[in-house]
């Protein structure tokens, strides 16, 4: 009589944590998007009436950097072109892309709303009124800077009263901050509309709506800095503040139980944001679906952990407007639109799928 046989069990080969193919696929579009970035500065920079080749391009930003390894063998003009005219509004669309990219990501989170966006208090709106009230009454106190620096105290103004009027009411929640938001833009939109109805000039509707619209055209060197120390703090923070917009994801009760204070953590992070949003709107106006779209579009490569989310938002929300500011030089040359409306083009159709999207998960949950 033999012996049963004993089976054997089959070597099974190790598997790597669910967290190392995330990382890995984290890195690597990281890296993807840097490369990215970096053709899209200099394609920004070539692209326009005159074109400029991209080896010259460099050669230029090399010479002005203090490099010696190449020939200047351009024309001044050239030069004039790549350094004075489109680096500054190429590095505006990559401030300003990044900076809404993240503020939007970091709304979502803190409202728990994938519809969320950088304009959800009301700032833009405030921004609005103080860029009409310049250019309708023709104010120049502060010279070429008066409509961003009118624009940011708008912003600023109606950021108070939004946190005034929702901590009226004793703890301040998501819902009275929004709430507050949406009453105040209603408001400060409807004053926007009768300054430009009263007004004894006709030129004005034109200048507001090319400014509502959105543009990166007409800025210089001296005022970039501001838009980008905006960005710097506001990605500094948040990602310092990372592992809290995480907790907000799990619920309010959830992130309490882990020791952290909603309330206060909402009202600090919302002012910040406001703040950044503010900055950036003043100096570009109020551009469109940026931080609505490039938030879901990040999760999808890298999930939804805002210490890689963060990051990855605002390397594409830069990529992205540059490509949107080189679209809008070209596409009606030489009339150039306003970048807006292009990404407005772009977002209207991504919001329509976003709906059906969430109303799609909804359903299926609600058969299961």
């Amino acid at each position: 009589m033999t012996a049963p046989a004993t089976a054997t069990p089959t070597a099974r080969r190790p598997t790597a944590p669910p967290e190392q193919p995330r990382a890995r696929t984290f890195a690597l579009t990281l890296v993807v998007l840097a490369v990215l970035l970096v053709a899209s500065m200099t394609a920004g920079m070539a692209v326009g009436s005159v074109r400029v080749p991209p080896g010259e391009v460099w050669g230029i930003v090399t010479h002005a950097l203090g490099g010696d390894w190449s020939e200047p063998t351009w024309s001044r003009a050239r030069e004039t072109i790549v350094l004075d005219v489109r680096a500054p509004r190429v590095l505006l669309g990559a401030v300003t892309g990044a900076g809404l990219a993240v503020v939007g990501t970091a709304m979502q989170a803190l409202v728990r709303n994938p519809l969320a966006e950088p304009y959800l208090l009301g700032v833009s709106s405030g921004a609005s009124l103080g860029a009409v009230a310049v250019i309708v009454f023709g104010v120049s106190l502060f010279g070429p800077l008066s409509l961003s620096v009118a624009a940011f105290a708008g912003a600023l103004l109606t950021l108070l009263l939004v946190y005034t009027t929702a901590r009226s009411g004793g703890r301040i929640t998501s819902v009275r901050l929004v709430l507050s938001g949406v009453a105040f833009a209603s408001v400060l939109t409807a004053v926007m509309d009768v300054l430009l109805l009263t007004s004894d000039r006709g030129n004005e509707a034109r200048a507001v709506l090319a400014w509502t619209l959105g543009g990166l055209g007409g800025v210089q060197w001296a005022t970039l800095w501001l838009p980008g120390a905006a960005l710097a703090l506001g990605i500094g923070v948040l990602l310092v503040q990372a592992r809290s917009l995480n907790l907000l994801l799990a619920g309010e009760e959830a992130a309490t139980t882990m020791g952290l204070d909603v309330a206060r953590f909402r009202a600090r992070t919302f002012v910040l944001l406001s703040l950044v949003t503010g900055v950036l709107v003043a100096a570009a106006g109020p551009i469109g679906f940026v931080g609505l779209m490039l938030p879901h579009i990040v999760r999808l490569f890298v999930g939804g952990d805002h210490r890689r989310v963060l990051p990855t938002a605002a390397l594409g929300g830069a990529v992205f407007l540059i490509w949107a500011d080189i679209a809008a030089r070209t596409v009606a040359a030489p009339m150039e639109i306003p970048v807006g409306v292009l990404t407005a083009l772009c977002g209207g159709p991504f919001f329509l799928w976003l709906m059906r999207r969430d109303a799609r998960r909804k359903t299926d949950r609600g058969v299961a």
